[in-house]
């Protein structure tokens, strides 16, 4: 324990600019985690925490699996790196095909990217280049929502709704949104879908009054906001935004980054809700967290607009050095093995009424003011100080921590995507200790 410490008062912080993360006031007081196992994290000095976020929502199985580790380090050793522009290697149609095997239907075209943010841009570019091959390349004003995130590239920043994200950079020419669908006066504390605001869809009509649905290239929205502080779609919302474009010809884009691989208990947020997108953008719980990588998955329909007319061209002027990296691949096989092995893509369809319980009790803590949950997702919002908002959120966190359990907080919201591998008792005890933590909140 003292080696710890004492690495820990040696560890110079300066050089690391860290993401998204408030620098000097973390470095005045770091939290370091160290190692994970299962549903566990643990910190410097020695202490065990209950992840209730799944890393950055994206470790489904749990940390520390042998088998991806298995996977990518004899793939390290026998090819480690091959170019994916106008080469390739097995393991990436291999992954590639196993994907679209659990893909909604039709959408098992599949393009590899790096990240969520990569997964974003792109799908953005082919629904460009969609209507271009299509002779609408007048199409090109692309669809948001407010409080949606889609990542830091500046096309996800363009159609990404949260304002911090945008205020300091550039954003592509066009771009508009739609409402968000966060409507506490009609579904605070609604349990799972709210009844109310399927009618927010219709926003699509009044901007295509406005813009022309001939301009309109593509929507693209969260199936479940997750970073805005999860906010599950209204009654009937996603169907209607399917029915309106494509009255209208516009492609639909689900950002399934945070929703796919069974976060709703279902492979993808498309399978649960029943509607299909055009492109579908995924990362996160793709290699369980363990490598960098994102996927697009785009419909036959899509797909096959492009890759026509020559058969020496290029169809598409788009690409990663690293997309379908051979150990991102190993990784994302292996995990794809461990969520059909132990039934994980659909295990949270099992725990959903357990989660909704647990998080719901809480209603009657100090200051909460609202809880939404759907499948192993959930939030609980805060009421803001009047003369510092967001500060009620971060000191849950810092105190959640120092009691065992990692929360996500954006500002006054808490938000929790435990790993799909927890069970009923760790269910219990996240809600004890967030519980225990808000009773002693100022």
């Amino acid at each position: 324990m003292n080696d710890i410490a004492n690495r820990k008062n040696q560890l110079d912080m300066a050089a690391y600019w860290m993401p998204f993360t408030a620098n000097r006031q973390f470095k005045a007081d770091p939290r370091l985690l160290v190692a994970a196992s299962g549903m566990f994290y643990r910190t410097d000095d020695g202490r065990e925490v209950l992840d209730g976020t799944a890393g950055l929502w994206c470790v489904n199985a749990g940390h520390g699996r042998p088998e991806i580790a298995a996977a990518v380090g004899p793939q390290l050793l026998a090819l480690d790196y091959a170019p994916s522009f106008q080469m390739g290697h097995p393991l990436a149609f291999d992954f590639a095909t196993a994907l679209a095997k659990i893909a909604p239907a039709g959408l098992d075209r599949i393009f590899f990217t790096n990240s969520g943010s990569e997964s974003v841009d792109t799908a953005l570019k082919i629904a460009l280049a969609y209507h271009r091959a299509c002779g609408q390349g007048q199409r090109t004003r692309l669809i948001g929502r407010e409080k949606g995130y889609h990542g830091v590239g500046f096309g996800g920043i363009s159609v990404g709704g949260l304002v911090n994200n945008r205020r300091a950079f550039l954003t592509l020419p066009g771009a508009d949104h739609l409402r968000h669908t966060l409507d506490p006066e009609r579904n605070a504390l609604s349990r799972g879908q709210p009844a109310h605001g399927a009618e927010r869809a219709d926003d699509l009509e009044r901007l295509i009054a406005l813009h022309g649905a001939e301009t309109i290239a593509a929507v693209i929205v969260e199936p479940v906001v997750g970073s805005a502080g999860v906010l599950p779609p209204p009654v009937g919302y996603l169907e209607r935004l399917r029915a309106l474009c494509t009255r209208h010809g516009i492609l639909l884009i689900f950002d399934e980054v945070i929703t796919g691989f069974g976060r709703l208990g279902a492979p993808f947020a498309a399978q649960y809700f029943g509607v299909t997108p055009d492109l579908m953008t995924t990362a996160k719980g793709l290699t369980n967290g363990a490598f960098p990588m994102g996927a697009v998955f785009a419909s036959r329909g899509v797909h096959d607009a492009l890759v026509q007319g020559p058969e020496n061209a290029i169809e598409l002027f788009h690409g990663y050095t690293y997309s379908g990296h051979p150990a991102a691949c190993a990784a994302g096989l292996a995990t794809l093995e461990i969520y059909a092995r132990e039934g994980l893509l659909t295990r949270a369809a099992e725990l959903a009424p357990t989660w909704e319980a647990a998080i719901h009790a809480l209603r009657d803590c100090p200051h909460v003011i609202d809880i939404r949950n759907l499948g192993l997702m959930g939030a609980v919002e805060l009421a803001p100080r009047p003369d510092a908002p967001g500060a009620r959120g971060y000191e849950v966190m810092v105190a959640a921590l120092k009691a065992g359990l990692l929360v996500r907080f954006t500002g006054d919201t808490l938000a929790f995507s435990p790993p799909l591998i927890i069970n009923e008792a760790q269910i219990e005890r996240l809600a004890a200790t967030l519980r225990s933590v808000l009773a002693d909140l100022k």
